[in-house]
Formats: structure tokens, sequence, C-alpha cells
């Protein structure tokens, strides 16, 4: 039976991943913090959901303390590890950038030197597409440099490509880096946007519209990104030989190490994804128009032919699909 760790796991991603996996046979360790960023509530129900499977383990605690990943890793002997733990949000890393430091480069360095010391055979490691910063190209390809970060949180992911690379090069340890895009649906995070559109719209509250609609988004539906993720878990990188990297492949050519986007390949516009929301609720939203929050950029758009031409699979669930799924789930959770 094969065995995964799974940080994050009380985590919207990580929660929908480890059951996934469960459900497919595996023995699943989960990692988390439980830091109360938002509600513990949602995180507690969405391990209740798990604790009934079978080969699940929940394990909490800080990732960022010295010794606790790799005493978790030397005991459980991990096939592969999949790390989701994070504290995200571009607005709230602003407010609070050390905490950010700690928890995303600090716990990430930990998780890097547990797999240095138990090697699993594919550790895989979400990043964010916030790491392509002020690029304008369009779409966002993984071999195109992305330098110029504009958040804190963006920062600290992208640092967190750097020090995987490092480690994946010096102790020839296989690493995805999955770019994600903007992930919406069923358990989501009460944070996001499209939760507090919905929880505005059900109590009859304005909605901020910020850029005055005029962002575009790559919306990537969570059992989209959950295919993704679980394919590419058996698509480990390969060092090249005489650093010979095949184009339009941003594996590196020093390491087994890649960065893989994972998003739809089509974005929509944030007034597209206001509307989906409000035909999914059956009700309008009252807009105020407010111009562009720092530390955001306008668009993303992923190129993602190369997680195709990996796993021959393309997120392509639409908003008119996707979101009358989040909105089921949101009635249901909320009891109204």
């Amino acid at each position: 039976m094969p065995r995964a760790l799974v940080t994050g796991s009380a985590g919207f991603i990580g929660a929908h991943l480890c059951a996934r996996l469960l459900d497919e046979g595996w023995e699943v360790t989960g990692l988390d913090g439980m830091l109360p960023y938002y509600s513990l509530e949602l995180k507690d129900a969405r391990l209740d959901r798990l604790k009934d499977k079978r080969g699940f383990r929940q394990v909490t605690a800080r990732l960022e303390e010295p010794g606790v990943v790799a005493e978790l890793m030397a005991e459980v002997a991990p096939d592969i590890v999949v790390h989701l733990a994070a504290e995200a949000g571009v607005r709230n890393s602003i407010e609070n950038p050390r905490s950010y430091l700690m928890s995303n480069v600090v716990g990430t360095f930990e998780i890097l030197e547990a797999v240095r010391a138990h090697p699993p055979r594919h550790t895989l490691i979400a990043s964010t597409s916030s790491a392509y910063g002020a690029n304008t190209d369009m779409p966002y390809v993984e071999t195109m440099r992305a330098d110029h970060q504009v958040s804190p949180y963006a920062a600290t992911k992208k640092s967190t490509e750097v020090l995987a690379h490092a480690h994946s090069h010096l102790f020839d340890l296989p690493i995805t880096m999955f770019r994600f895009f903007t992930v919406y649906g069923p358990w989501g995070r009460p944070d996001m946007a499209y939760y507090l559109f919905a929880d505005a719209i059900r109590k009859g509250e304005p909605i901020k519209v910020f850029n005055h609609g005029k962002m575009q988004r790559d919306f990537v539906f969570i059992d989209d990104l959950i295919e993704a993720i679980r394919r590419l878990i058996d698509t480990p990188p390969v060092r090249p030989v005489d650093r010979q990297v095949p184009e339009g492949d941003s594996l590196s050519p020093v390491a087994p190490f890649r960065v893989v986007n994972i998003g739809k390949s089509d974005p929509d516009t944030l007034m597209a994804f206001i509307e989906a929301i409000e035909d999914a609720m059956g009700q309008k939203a009252d807009k105020i128009m407010m111009d562009m929050q720092p530390g955001d950029v306008p668009a993303t758009w992923a190129d993602a032919s190369l997680l195709q031409r990996l796993t021959g699979y393309l997120p392509r669930t639409p908003l008119t699909q996707g979101m009358p799924a989040f909105v089921e789930w949101f009635r249901a959770y909320n009891r109204f």
C-alpha cells in the first residue's frame, strides 16, 4: 500500500487531495499546524470527513519547528510528499510579513531537510501564480523569468522554489513545484473572493469589486486541480543527461527539478466570475467599484501545455459548472 505525507491536510486543497488518495487505497499521514488565519471550525469539518476513511492519520504540529517533519518522515517513510501547507493571501502578507516568512520559507526548508534525510520517490511542493509577479506577457509560461514579485506572499513562495532547486541539485531529489492559479470550489477558504461574494449576497450586503471589475483570472475548479496533482505524482522529474532539456520544458539542466503551471489556460473576467456566483445563488449582488489593491495584479493566465504534455490532462471545468457545485456546498455548510 503506497504511503503519502500531505502537509496542509486541513486546508482547502490538502483535504481534497487526502480524500482522493485515501479513496485510491493510499495510507495518508496529514500534517497541519491548524493556524487560526480563518475558521478552525471549517478546518475541523474538513478533517472529520477524512477521519472516517481507512488509512488516514492526522498530526497537528507546526512544520517550521526544527525536527518535527524529520521525525515524522523517519516514522512514516512515505513514498511521496506533497507540501501544501503555507500561509496564503496577498493582502494579509503585507500586514504580517514575518509570519509568512516563518511559515512559508522556514517551513519549506524543514520539509526539504526532512526529504534530504529520508528521500521519498517524489516530492511535490505548492507554489503560486503570484510568483510571476510584475510580468505582463500572457499567458504565463514556466520558462519565463519570474524575478519581480509584488507581495511578501509571492516573494516567500518564489523563495521556496529557489530553496527546493538547490536541494534537488545537491542531493538528487526529484522535486516538482506546481504554480496554482485561482482555485475555487466546495470547502473553500472563507477569505477567498468567491466565498466572500456568496456570503455577502446571502446577507444582502454589497461586494467590493476591485479594479472596477477589469481583472482577469485563470479560475481552476478544485476537482481539476486535484486531478492534475494526482497525475503529477506519477511524473517525477529526472535529471537530464548532459544538461539537455527538451524545448518548452521547465526541467532544470542540473537537477531533477521542474516547475509546472496548473491552470485552465482560459482566463475569465472578474465580472464573469461574479455573474456565475449570482446565477448560482439566484440573486444579484450590490457592487461597489474599487481601485486595485496593493500587491495585486490585473491578470493571471496560465500556459498549461507543459502539464498537458507531462500528464495528458488539462483542466477544463467552466465557471458555469464549477460555481453551482460551490454554491450547493456553501448553502449546505451554512444551513440556508
